[in-house]
């Protein structure tokens, strides 16, 4: 296992100083695993007082320190140390009423959340491992320390972690503790919705992220409950394989693992169940879900504090996500929308296209390639998609007698568009002309005077 020399070194200290040193946590885990580990967590039977007495020389921060957690910044890492404790009641189903300092590693590692992160590593001494995490890594299993329900009770947190580190991990949650997160997930709603967005962002980019998507929906819905109606929700379309809920789950794992990407494709057809129809063949019609989707989006992303370009963003995408890009129409679109707008509307667009049928999927994912060939092409060559990219500004207008007012906004609009759709060349001359053009004609249907 890589470890820093720095944190092996930070062991040692404490350990000079006669105390007992132990790495855990999610590093430890993570090496185990065999992937990069980057957050390092030291936990000894030094009292707080004592860790910074030790660290004298180095940065620390008092970032826990009512639950015995400094942060110390070391040569190269920042490493999390924590004294041994025993936590109390918790009556928030977050934190314990207080902690209890032990003596004892043992101790410590009987009040973590599941196996995998209850287990210590000292670089002399080796492994210590009362509940058997080593194996269930291996296993790639999660399993409680300990009854699962209770733990949950705890730290109804743990409800998404244990999601999130499936869907990261792709490890399999075990069965007593799927059951207790199915009966825990109201508890959810005790914990402050920042960190439950935190955890979810982090579960929709994992590998895993569909089978816990399938497993999981009424605990998501506890978060976001417009997901509880497209649960098994028909939609009797010739177009779609799958109910509302599996096709979202399928689109939000075909696309790429960008958080926002995901979590527009989470929420992207939130819309349909309030928009349903069938006509009289039968077939299922959802008219107008893309605007009533970017309305829930909006208020649930609000309700879930999460920051105002996010709401923007994922809301806008939503709106545009049954846009029919073709390669004739990208300037048209790029123009409007921008171009890293519309890049993540095509990755919306392709995780919404790979979840639909396979009948339908090769004609949209060929116009969707070449779309995304011809925005290529444009940004490459430069094309004019722009305002400032006009080969004519205001301050031209004035010069050949137009006045200050919005009809040079409305000239400079209509020779853009003009440029777009091809009609007229990127030319000084030729759009000066135009525009006297454009202006002889708006004068005959209103009252502007005889300039030009």
């Amino acid at each position: 296992m890589h470890i820093p020399p720095d944190v092996i070194r930070a062991v040692g200290k404490l350990e000079e100083r006669g105390h007992q040193a132990y790495l855990v946590g999610g590093s430890l885990r993570d090496l185990i695993v065999g992937v990069p580990a980057n957050d390092w967590d030291i936990a000894c039977s030094a009292l707080p007082e004592m860790v910074r007495e030790v660290f004298g020389g180095h940065r620390v921060i008092d970032t826990g320190i009512r639950h015995g957690t400094l942060q110390v910044k070391l040569e190269e890492n920042l490493v999390e140390i924590t004294s041994f404790r025993s936590d109390g009641e918790y009556l928030d189903h977050r934190h314990p009423v207080k902690v209890t300092y032990v003596t004892t590693i043992e101790e410590d590692l009987a009040r973590r959340d599941f196996t995998m992160n209850a287990i210590a590593f000292n670089p002399k001494t080796g492994f210590i491992d009362p509940y058997g995490g080593e194996s269930d890594i291996k296993a790639r299993t999660i399993r409680s320390v300990g009854s699962p329900g209770v733990r949950l009770g705890e730290d109804a947190l743990r409800i998404m972690r244990a999601l999130r580190l499936s869907s990261s991990l792709g490890f399999k949650i075990e069965t007593s503790l799927s059951d207790s997160l199915h009966a825990s997930r109201y508890l959810l709603k005790s914990i402050a919705v920042e960190r439950v967005s935190e955890e979810l962002l982090k579960m929709l980019v994992g590998d895993n992220i569909l089978p816990v998507l399938l497993a999981y929906p009424d605990v998501l819905s506890v978060v976001i409950p417009e997901i509880e109606p497209t649960i098994g929700f028909d939609q009797k379309s010739r177009f779609h394989q799958y109910d509302v809920w599996e096709h979202t789950a399928r689109a939000v794992e075909a696309a790429i693992q960008k958080p926002v990407v995901r979590l527009t494709l989470l929420m992207h057809d939130l819309g349909k169940p309030a928009c349903f129809l069938v006509d009289g063949e039968g077939e299922g019609h959802f008219y107008g879900h893309d605007k009533r989707g970017e309305e829930l989006a909006q208020y649930r992303l609000r309700e879930l504090r999460f920051d105002n370009v996010t709401i923007y963003t994922v809301s806008q995408l939503i709106r545009y996500h049954q846009l029919r890009l073709k390669p004739e129409n990208v300037k048209k679109w790029l123009a409007r929308l921008g171009e890293e707008f519309l890049r993540l509307l095509i990755e919306v667009r392709r995780g919404d296209i790979l979840a639909h049928c396979d009948s339908i999927k090769e004609e949209a994912l060929s116009d969707l390639f070449a779309s995304e060939a011809r925005l290529d092409e444009i940004i490459e060559k430069g094309d004019c998609v722009r305002l400032s990219d006009l080969a004519v500004s205001g301050d031209d207008l004035l010069e050949i007698g137009f006045e200050e007012g919005k009809l040079i906004g409305e000239t400079l609009l209509y020779l853009l568009g003009a440029v777009i759709k091809e009609e007229l060349e990127n030319n000084k001359e030729v759009l000066l002309a135009a525009a006297r053009t454009y202006f002889q004609q708006a004068r005959h249907t209103s009252n502007i005077g005889n300039a030009i």
